[in-house]
């Protein structure tokens, strides 16, 4: 939920609030993140292990980085987001305070509360900013939706069990019901 809207909030209003308080800043405006449930802990958890061991394991150069990690992603000063997981391939994007502009994979957990955050506001913030690729992975649903901007505009959406291709990396697929046993 959004805080009481009193003015436009800035990146200063997003770096000083205080250490125990987590929040977004999009478009000005301050919304509050709950805390996450067990669930959702252990799928950030290991798509990053994955994503992290496959770069390693590839000597690639990308960075993944888990929540909480500011992304900045117009490099403006009134969108901050903290994406699940985010991957960087250009390392002049990432500064000491995280990311100034689009990664090129972001990975959101759907919970109750960011749902439509998640699937409509997001969505729409990460087409434009030119992020390639974006999961809306939802657990209460137990699907995967798939954006590949680059390709098409369309997501695919797949179920727990279907092997999904990641798409920066042709040689990477990931099932989430595995990830859950």
């Amino acid at each position: 939920m959004p805080l009481p809207r009193e003015r436009t909030y800035t990146s200063e209003d997003y770096w000083n609030l205080p250490d125990d308080q987590r929040a977004e800043l999009i478009n000005g405006q301050l919304y509050d993140m709950a805390p996450p449930s067990r669930i959702h802990q252990k799928l950030v958890g290991e798509l990053y292990r994955i994503l992290k061991n496959h770069i390693i394991d590839h000597g690639g150069s990308c960075e993944v980085y888990p929540v909480p990690f500011a992304v900045n992603l117009n490099a403006d000063d009134k969108t901050y987001v903290e994406p699940d997981i985010s991957v960087i391939c250009d390392p002049d994007k990432l500064t000491d305070r995280g990311c100034e502009g689009a990664p090129d994979m972001v990975i959101e957990i759907v919970s109750p509360s960011s749902r439509r955050m998640d699937y409509a506001t997001k969505n729409t913030l990460y087409s434009e900013a030119g992020v390639r690729e974006y999961w809306i992975v939802d657990p209460a649903k137990e699907r995967v939706t798939i954006y590949h901007y680059e390709e098409d505009a369309a997501p695919m959406i797949a179920l727990f069990d279907t092997p999904i291709q990641v798409g920066i990396y042709d040689d990477l697929v990931i099932t989430m019901a595995d990830l859950l046993k």
